[in-house]
């Protein structure tokens, strides 16, 4: 099983606008079928993790619930949960989250969505083996970033996905 931070950002690393807008994102070609794409990865996900941020901009597209893997929303506030869908708002710590997912899902990926605090949180506590990022052609000079701190990657794949760059990193752990 692998925890994967599996996401979009500028090529000058932010996630969304200092307005949590995603607009530039969907200017952009991205083919589904290429790869690294969102549908393929997402196949093979047991259960997600994101902060509130990123779950409450999923609400508000105003679209159903996309996911049928259990998600946890790392929030300290109370918010509406889609009928239907298996979220669980936590203010726990990341590792008992992990291990949470860890046994909802079933020995498949581990999906750390976003935003980039949280996926740094994950990455403090040792948790984080990859990260996928699909590099868009946008530079918005400002925003919430792609990470949050200081990690050591390796970079065991790329890919073109329209006009994506597509990059598979490996989490360096510290030697002994």
């Amino acid at each position: 099983m692998t925890t994967c931070y599996y996401t979009a950002a500028t090529l000058d690393g932010f996630l969304a606008t200092p307005e949590h807008s995603l607009d530039w994102l969907f200017a952009c070609d991205f083919d589904w079928a290429a790869p690294m794409p969102h549908a393929t990865f997402a196949d093979g996900v047991g259960a997600l993790v994101m902060g509130a941020s990123t779950y409450e901009w999923m609400l508000d597209r105003g679209e159903p619930w996309p996911y049928e893997q259990p998600a946890w929303v790392l929030t300290h506030r109370d918010l509406p949960i889609p009928d239907g869908a298996d979220i669980r708002l936590t203010q726990a710590d990341v590792r008992d989250v992990h291990a949470e997912m860890t046994a909802a899902a079933d020995g498949r990926t581990l999906w750390v969505m976003g935003g980039g605090g949280v996926a740094h949180q994950f990455a403090e506590a040792g948790l984080l083996d990859e990260i996928w990022v699909q590099f868009a052609p946008v530079m918005i000079g400002a925003g919430h970033p792609l990470f949050t701190g200081w990690l050591d990657l390796q970079l065991i794949d790329v890919a073109r996905n329209g006009d994506f760059m597509c990059g598979r990193y490996r989490v360096r752990r510290p030697s002994a």
